[in-house]
């Protein structure tokens, strides 16, 4: 993969990154939706590809970058497809740091060493040409504005900002309300985004533990079961039988 495009990752983290204060807005949900960004980027690419709610590598060919082949080379390794709010949610944390070194590497951004009460050292990060993040910004802009589909690579990134809450950081207050509803119903616009974004915001409200439409499906008595509701009974009852004897 060569380097005139900048992949979704790359354009997530430049949209979190706030010019003012050099750091990176919703930085824990962020690290969620940069694993979710490299699977649509990955699938953009060929390299893998949706099956149901699960991610399957269809060609571990290399792409050429270095942070999106790593992952790649962990899904092959998994030997069978793996469903997407597992990997989402998998012990990967750390890797909005690992995009901003990435995008210093590349140049996009420079970082600023500082102090916080003059005694902690701290890092921040500024973009080194804000035309490319205007650029982005103005997609999305586009997009909610004039109600057209955007691109895949657009819808996907409206889908992952939506996801991680970026539209209350790029449309702010009452006034940016309709355009942060808008911002979510781009989700529908690019499957892979939609799929990757959903899982993102599932890992965030901790219901991984089973697939969408199992959930969804599930009578009262077995999400009862899940929560814990049944084995009290069965408590209550072992107990019961113990008073008797």
């Amino acid at each position: 993969m060569g380097r005139s495009r900048r992949t979704i990752p790359e354009e997530l983290l430049l949209l979190a990154l706030d010019p003012a204060t050099g750091t990176t807005a919703q930085p824990q949900s962020l690290d969620l939706g940069l694993a979710g960004a490299q699977l649509v980027e990955l699938a953009l690419a060929g390299r893998i590809a949706p099956d149901g709610d699960r991610i399957a590598v269809v060609m571990p060919r290399p792409t050429g970058d270095p942070t999106l082949d790593s992952a790649l080379e962990l899904l092959r390794r998994r030997g069978s497809p793996v469903r997407a709010v597992h990997w989402i949610g998998g012990p990967r944390l750390g890797l909005r740091q690992v995009y901003l070194a990435h995008l210093e590497r590349c140049g996009m951004v420079h970082a600023v060493a500082g102090q916080m009460c003059g005694v902690l050292p701290t890092t921040r990060y500024q973009a080194t040409d804000t035309a490319i993040s205007r650029e982005i910004r103005a997609r999305l802009d586009s997009a909610i504005r004039t109600g057209v589909p955007p691109d895949p690579r657009t819808a996907a990134l409206a889908a992952l900002a939506h996801a991680v809450g970026l539209g209350k950081h790029l449309y702010p207050g009452n006034e940016g309300r309709s355009s942060r509803s808008r911002l979510r119903d781009l989700i529908r616009h690019d499957p892979m985004g939609g799929l990757v974004a959903h899982a993102v915001m599932d890992v965030q409200n901790g219901v991984a533990a089973q697939p969408r439409r199992e959930r969804a499906a599930a009578p009262p008595a077995a999400r009862a079961t899940a929560s814990g509701v049944p084995m009290q009974a069965r408590r209550t009852g072992a107990m019961a039988r113990a008073a008797a004897h």
